[in-house]
C-alpha cells in the first residue's frame, strides 16, 4: 500500500490530474458560490496588477497604500453610478423599450400580420409567459448578485489590503508534511492566472475600445439615448468574437425605429468594421499568444460554456478553455501556417 502511494506521488502527471479534478468537484459542489468566486477573482487579478503597474512608478510607496486609495476611489464612482447614473440608464432603457413599442404598434402592421400568420396565439402567449419568467426571475436575483458583488470587493480588498503578507503566509504550505499537493494547487493556479487572468483582462480593454469606437458611431448618427446603448455594447463586447455580432441585433431594432433601413445599414457597416478591427487588430494586439483559436471553435465553446454555465460561460468559457490546453501542453503558437494534406506528406515519409 505505501509503494502504490509513492509510485503515486512520483507520477507527476497522473498525480496532477488527480488534483485537477478534485478541484474541478470542489468547485462543482460550490457551484451556487461561483458567482462570488468569480467576481473576486477579477476584482483582486485587477487590482493587484493595478498595484504592480503603480509600483514600477512609484517604487517606494507601499502598495496597501495604494490599494486604499484605490478602493476609496472605487467605492466612490460606485456611488455615483448607483445615485447618479443608474436612473439615467434606467429611464433611458425605458425610453427606448417605449418608443420602439409605440413605432411597431403605428407602423408595424404588416409585419404583425407576417408573424401572426405563421405563428399562432399559443405560441406568442407561451412565448411571452417564458420571457416574463425570465424578467421576474433576473429582478429578483438583482438583490442577491448586488450582495455579492460587495461581499466579493471585501474580500479582495482584505486579500490585496495585506498581499505581501498573504504571499508569505500561503508560500508556508509548500513546505508542510502533504507539500506535494499544495505544488500542485500552486501550479494549476499560475497556469490559471496566467491564461484565465490574462485573457480576462484582454477581453476588458477589447470591450472598452470596441465601446469607445461603437459609441462615436453612434453619436455621429444621432442615435438617442446613447448611454444605455453603451452600457450594453460594452457588456455584450465582454463575450469573446460573438459579442460584436449580438448587439448587432438590439442596435438594428433601435436603428430601424430612429432612421429605417438606412440606418440599419449604417449599423451594418459599422458592425462589420469593428468586428474586423477587433478580429485583426484588437485580438493579435491584446490577446497575443493566449487563445488563437479558430472562430469554429469559439463559437462552440460559446454554446456549451452557455449551456453549462449560464451567462458566465459566454464571458469565461474561451479562458477556462485555454487553461485547460496550457495544462495539457498543447502548444497553439506552434501552428503551422501550412495545408493540411502537406503535413500529413511530411508525416508519411
Amino acid at each position: 500500500m505505501n509503494n502504490a502511494w509513492e509510485r503515486f506521488k512520483a507520477n507527476k502527471f497522473l498525480r496532477r490530474m488527480v488534483v485537477l479534478l478534485a478541484i474541478i468537484f470542489i468547485l462543482y459542489c460550490l457551484r451556487p458560490m461561483m458567482n462570488m468566486i468569480l467576481f473576486t477573482f477579477i476584482f483582486t487579478f485587477l487590482v493587484v496588477k493595478w498595484v504592480r503597474l503603480v509600483q514600477r512608478w512609484l517604487p517606494k510607496v507601499p502598495s496597501w497604500i495604494i490599494v486604499l486609495i484605490t478602493y476609496v476611489v472605487l467605492i466612490i464612482l460606485v456611488y455615483f453610478a448607483i445615485t447618479r447614473y443608474l436612473p439615467v440608464l434606467v429611464n433611458q432603457i425605458t425610453k427606448i423599450v417605449n418608443s420602439m413599442i409605440k413605432y411597431y404598434q403605428n407602423n408595424g402592421g404588416t409585419i404583425l400580420k407576417y408573424v401572426h400568420h405563421y405563428v399562432s396565439n399559443a405560441t406568442i402567449v407561451s412565448q411571452t409567459r417564458h420571457w416574463m419568467g425570465i424578467l421576474v426571475k433576473t429582478l429578483t436575483n438583482v438583490g442577491a448578485l448586488t450582495i455579492t458583488f460587495f461581499m466579493s470587493l471585501i474580500l479582495s480588498f482584505f486579500y490585496t489590503i495585506e498581499l505581501e503578507q498573504m504571499n508569505r503566509f500561503s508560500r508556508l504550505f509548500l513546505q508542510s508534511k502533504v507539500a506535494w499537493l499544495f505544488q500542485d494547487i500552486h501550479y494549476f493556479g499560475k497556469i490559471f492566472v496566467n491564461t484565465f487572468g490574462v485573457v480576462i483582462e484582454a477581453q476588458f480593454f477589447i470591450a472598452l475600445c470596441n465601446t469607445a469606437i461603437t459609441t462615436v458611431c453612434l453619436i455621429f448618427m444621432k442615435m438617442p439615448q446613447i448611454f444605455a446603448l453603451s452600457i450594453m455594447v460594452f457588456f455584450l463586447s465582454l463575450i469573446p468574437v460573438a459579442g460584436v455580432i449580438i448587439s448587432l441585433f438590439p442596435l438594428s431594432m433601435v436603428a430601424f425605429t430612429v432612421g429605417g433601413w438606412r440606418d440599419v445599414i449604417y449599423i451594418l457597416i459599422m458592425i462589420t468594421c469593428i468586428h474586423m478591427l477587433e478580429s485583426y487588430v484588437l485580438n493579435p494586439k491584446f490577446m497575443s499568444s493566449r487563445t488563437e483559436l479558430p472562430i469554429f471553435y469559439t463559437f462552440v465553446i460559446l454554446v456549451f460554456s452557455e449551456h453549462l454555465f449560464g451567462g458566465w460561460g459566454l464571458i469565461v468559457g474561451v479562458p477556462v478553455f485555454t487553461f485547460f490546453l496550457d495544462v495539457l501542453g498543447v502548444q497553439r503558437n506552434k501552428v503551422q501556417k501550412q495545408p493540411v494534406k502537406e503535413n500529413l506528406d511530411k508525416k508519411a515519409d
